[in-house]
């Protein structure tokens, strides 16, 4: 039992004490003063036997005064919570002085009030060992006497027989009422240390449920791996519940988390594979209930359930408990725990699901987030890996090809030169060399200015592309055509243009490279708070699926590219073509979701 409850205790005894007082001072008065009061009515007693009767009445009356100052300071005390450590014994002293004062005052031997001493005997043996009680029984019996037989000398032993009757029943009331006080004291001593051992026992299991908790926090939390968080859950579970001395181990647990529209069963525990290809909409039951609510739930019958009755696994089952995988305002899902026992599922495993259930949603995030991060780091790896690929790609088509003719033209010079023929042609062929040479210089720079055009930086997209057409005109014959609508690349951030740019200069490459078009238009305007970029050729054009199909597996990556770059910006490419009828690329980047514009 802990200090607190035990002070409460003591502190209640003390005040029925001083209530049983202020009961014993009201009978002191009645007894005292009734038979006076009554004698005064019913006889004429002349003005100086009243005021000698009176004064007989004065140490009684300076007792009960006192008494009721001692009292009202006592209560006094207490009502402010402060009990002294020897407050117990300073108020038996005061009760035993008092009982015989009283005693004496009152007729000494044949005092009516000798029954007072009761309260003192009482009180001593609700907080004394019994023999303390004997003592002050004795020392009460013995001043009284004394005092009593000195007031009243010559008198016979005769008269001494009714004082000594009543010494010995208060002997006898002193001794019945310490053991008995003993034995009351014993069982409270033996139920307050019953109630303090449960109290630790609580403690422990407090405790112990804290560790566990915080086990299983660590257990969650020590994975990124979102499968494994999954199974984690469920195997977390499982271990708490034992630990929490749930008696059955035939059940079942799932993870549903939500897909494109429905709930799906991601990890499970004695499921059959019929049961885990199951979905549900969360739209009636318990489970819309869970989800609405962000209640943790629990249903008797679950096989009645109009979702959860679809798993055969849950037709033998009694109870289930539904708690529901929130952060905030957004769903998850939820973890199902079901047992073929009725009312299994107390207070105590619904408070450790949902401790579990919260910490899985942040060891989810996190799986989610390493998960995302991971995902992208591959594709930033795979871009790179493309990036190179096509540097080198357009390096052997383009630059290296050329830097090969120029080395053949020079070393045909060399030997015109050294035969000394046709000097004419000689120069010829270094002028070849040099227009060559130029050439393949343009191309190197146009491939610098693909990589990182500064200008996209500080002019825009639209400045950007300009300058690309006419670096690429330097080098290829192919006519292309830009028209932007004035301003429409200013509602992009530097991020977005710079993935357009690299969609549209893919979108060009692939028209020069493989559709033989005679004209290719670009085009850059709004429509309905949409921007749209267009690359439209008029070449051979392509059966679209078919080319799709399996693309990732070639070599090349460049329409993944696009289409990803696209994502990136939280756009929409759209590529339509038919052979015979050209190439067009759409690029549609909404803008008011993006950038909040109205």
């Amino acid at each position: 039992m802990s200090t607190s409850h035990s002070t409460n205790g003591r502190f209640e005894v003390d005040w029925l004490i001083s209530n049983l007082r202020w009961l014993l001072l009201v009978s002191v008065i009645f007894v005292s003063f009734a038979g006076t009061f009554i004698d005064l009515v019913n006889y004429e007693v002349n003005r100086i036997a009243i005021v000698e009767l009176l004064a007989s009445f004065i140490p009684q009356i300076i007792l009960l005064v006192l008494a009721a100052f001692y009292n009202l300071s006592v209560m006094f005390l207490l009502s402010y919570g402060a009990r002294p450590r020897f407050m117990p014994v300073v108020t038996l002293l005061l009760d035993t002085l008092l009982t015989i004062g009283f005693v004496i005052t009152s007729g000494g031997l044949t005092s009516p009030l000798l029954f007072f001493a009761l309260f003192p005997i009482l009180t001593t043996a609700l907080r004394f060992p019994w023999i303390v009680s004997l003592i002050v029984t004795l020392v009460i019996v013995v001043v009284c006497g004394l005092a009593g037989y000195d007031a009243s000398r010559g008198a016979s032993w005769v008269d001494l027989l009714p004082f000594a009757a009543k010494s010995l029943i208060l002997l006898l009331a002193a001794v019945v009422s310490g053991l008995v006080g003993d034995r009351v004291k014993q069982t409270v001593a033996r139920k307050h240390q019953i109630e303090e051992e449960a109290e630790l026992r609580k403690l422990r299991t407090a405790q112990e449920r804290s560790r566990a908790i915080f086990e299983l926090a660590s257990t969650l939390s020590a994975t990124l791996n979102y499968n494994k968080v999954l199974k984690a859950v469920l195997e977390v579970g499982e271990a708490g519940m034992h630990e929490w001395g749930r008696p059955d181990s035939s059940h079942i647990s799932m993870v549903l988390l939500f897909g494109q529209s429905d709930l799906r069963i991601v990890a499970s525990r004695h499921l059959t594979q019929r049961d885990q290809k199951i979905t549900f909409r969360g739209q009636s039951g318990v489970l819309a209930q869970a989800l609405t609510t962000a209640e943790a739930l629990v249903v008797n019958n679950p096989s009645s359930d109009p979702e959860l009755c679809q798993l055969v696994m849950m037709h033998s089952c009694r109870q289930a408990i539904v708690v529901p995988l929130r952060a905030g305002f957004e769903s998850f899902g939820v973890v199902v725990f079901a047992s073929p026992q009725p009312r299994i599922y107390r207070e105590e495993h619904k408070n450790l699901l949902i401790a579990i259930c919260n910490q899985a949603i942040v060891a989810l995030q996190n799986a989610q987030l390493y998960q995302s991060l991971t995902e992208e780091k591959e594709r930033i790896v795979e871009v790179e890996e493309d990036a190179r690929k096509k540097l080198a790609r357009d390096l052997h088509d383009g630059p290296t090809q050329s830097i090969a003719a120029i080395a053949m033209r020079l070393n045909y010079a060399q030997m015109l030169l050294e035969k000394e023929k046709d000097i004419e042609q000689t120069i010829e062929e270094l002028a070849r060399t040099e227009d060559l040479a130029r050439r393949t210089t343009k191309e190197i720079r146009h491939m610098l200015f693909t990589l990182r055009p500064l200008i996209l930086e500080s002019q825009g997209l639209q400045a950007a592309l300009e300058q690309y057409i006419n670096k690429l005109s330097e080098t290829d014959d192919l006519p292309i055509r830009l028209d932007a609508m004035p301003e429409a690349d200013k509602l992009l951030d530097k991020n977005a243009q710079g993935m357009i740019f690299y969609i549209i200069d893919e979108a060009i490459g692939n028209a020069r490279k493989h559709a033989q078009a005679k004209n290719v238009q670009v085009r850059l305007y709004l429509q309905d708070n949409t921007f749209i970029a267009e690359v439209a050729d008029n070449g051979r054009g392509f059966n679209v699926d078919r080319v799709q199909m399996r693309y990732d597996e070639r070599g090349s990556l460049g329409m993944v590219n696009m289409y990803e770059r696209a994502e990136l910006v939280g756009g929409q490419l759209a590529i339509t073509s038919k052979p015979g009828q050209g190439t067009r690329v759409t690029l549609s980047v909404p803008l008011q979701e993006r950038y909040g514009r109205t």
